[in-house]
């Protein structure tokens, strides 16, 4: 069954308020994507942001942001006064996110509105902290003690709390049990929101595909409270750290920093707290896509310290024995395998094992650069795939057309017979949508026709990324109209 989707993070989403949330506008787009006839909603990652505001690093893997719970949905639920929030500046454009006016001046509203809950929370409360307890417990005092220590990163604690004495830790949760009350308050009202909002999407008929960034970060609560799942040497500092190699897009590579995986140890525990995060995040999402998919087969290790991921060595990933172990478990999922990068006759049939749909990139076919091209030409792409003009780490259609090389683009314009007339974004979208992907997905503002300005991430810098929101009046009737005549055309409207 052929279908479309659109990527548009949550963060992206038009608001009053410095950021998208999980309000009435999130429910605005999923009207405008039923009425556009689409079937899947992707988002990137919705876990606490961390450094350089990416969503691939965050203080944990379970958690949910508290930047993308709706303010007006917490005085509708009687937590907050309009006076406590609605004339704050968030010293933000309507087309940008600012992450440093949002940490200053979104947790006191939220503490405003914690306090109002715990005053008389929901019936549902102590059960959901039952529930998550299995991440929630470690998570909310790994946010106090970050807290106390002024934001320090967590190996640079005093030994006690980075090395987890117990009786220090039993005397940190009494001290500051109000700081953890809170944090476990903020991830019910999150999710309580995400349930509701996901509810609403699949009314309309849409699945929300989700994220699993494949490596966590360092200064996250995951490795803080399972060391032991990590290349760590004594004093808790990765003995090497991941990134990808130099390519024809970086001569000095990709140095992401990263803490690797103790496959070994792994593999000993019959892959347990991998099991346990996908399926968890299978119950998140409606459907998984996994980052770096080419990281199960060999992954790149690079010596910690280095400044570059020039001197890094490639080792051997689990392969098939983790997806094997987690389908014994949970059984089969519905997983989307990110598998671009350098890839190998061993990546790509791991990719054949998993039977996973994998990730074909338009741009990447034009772009002479990437030694795997030819296999992202149209005419190329299996069926078993998702399609893609660009993802978030791409140029958006019309920023490629004015910044690739010129002769990727004159093969481009070639062959996809693009023109200004109809417009590059529509002429590229329509090459997608006729191409023998069983799913394809379109960023938002390539429907848009929005240029490099619009950009989500671009590898390998800070400072400028995460940031693009789309502006208020940019899910109209008449591109919805215009979307859905497309998905007829292309027989993509899933029925």
């Amino acid at each position: 069954m052929r279908s479309n989707g659109i990527l548009m993070h949550l963060s992206s989403l038009p608001s009053l308020y410095g950021i998208g949330t999980m309000g009435k506008t999130a429910r605005d787009f999923a009207d405008f994507l039923c009425e556009a006839g689409q079937k899947y909603w992707q988002l990137l990652p919705i876990c606490p942001t961390g450094y350089g505001d990416s969503p691939y690093q965050s203080f944990s893997t379970n958690a949910g942001n508290p930047y993308f719970i709706d303010l007006d949905e917490l005085k509708n639920d009687g937590l907050l006064d309009g006076s406590e929030y609605e004339n704050i500046d968030w010293e933000s454009t309507p087309d940008r996110v600012n992450y440093g006016a949002l940490y200053q001046k979104r947790y006191p509203v939220l503490r405003t509105a914690v306090k109002n809950f715990l005053h008389k929370p929901d019936a549902e409360y102590e059960n959901f902290c039952f529930e998550n307890a299995f991440w929630l417990d470690d998570y909310s005092l790994f946010m106090a003690l970050k807290n106390a220590f002024g934001g320090a990163a967590w190996y640079t604690w005093p030994d006690e709390y980075k090395n987890r004495d117990e009786e220090t830790l039993l005397k940190a949760m009494a001290e500051h049990a109000e700081e953890i009350n809170f944090w476990k308050a903020v991830q019910y009202l999150f999710f309580k929101q995400w349930k509701q909002l996901l509810a609403y999407v699949n009314s309309k008929g849409i699945k929300v595909i989700g994220d699993l960034p494949i490596y966590v970060s360092l200064d996250g609560v995951d490795v803080w409270s399972h060391p032991e799942l990590f290349q760590l040497d004594e004093n808790k500092q990765p003995k090497e750290v991941a990134g990808c190699p130099p390519d024809g897009f970086s001569a000095d590579g990709q140095l992401w920093g990263n803490p690797l995986y103790d496959w070994d140890y792994h593999e000993k525990t019959n892959f347990v707290w991998w099991t346990n995060r996908i399926e968890y995040l299978c119950k998140v999402y409606d459907v998984l896509r996994i980052d770096h998919f080419r990281g199960f087969d060999t992954y790149f290790a690079i010596p910690f310290g280095e400044t570059t991921a020039r001197n890094g060595v490639w080792k051997q990933g689990p392969g098939m024995k983790l997806f094997n172990a987690v389908e014994k478990f949970i059984g089969k999922q519905p997983i989307i395998a990110e598998d671009l990068g350098y890839l190998t006759d061993t990546v790509k049939q791991l990719l054949a094992d998993s039977t996973f749909p994998g990730m074909k990139v338009l741009e990447f076919a034009f772009d002479k650069r990437d030694a795997n091209s030819v296999e992202y030409l149209p005419w190329k792409i299996p069926a078993n795939s998702i399609g893609y003009i660009g993802t978030h780490d791409n140029d958006t259609a019309c920023g490629w057309m004015k910044t690739a090389n010129l002769d990727d683009i004159a093969f481009a314009t070639e062959f996809m017979h693009l023109n200004p007339e109809e417009g590059y974004n529509w002429g590229m979208m329509r090459t997608l949508w006729a191409s023998n992907s069983d799913t394809t997905i379109v960023q938002f503002q390539d429907l848009l026709g929005l240029g490099s300005e619009a950009r989500m991430n671009t590898p390998s810098s800070v400072g400028a990324n995460w940031q693009w929101r789309a502006l208020p009046g940019s899910f109209s009737p008449e591109l919805a109209q215009l979307v859905r005549h497309k998905m007829e055309i292309f027989d993509r409207l899933g029925e």
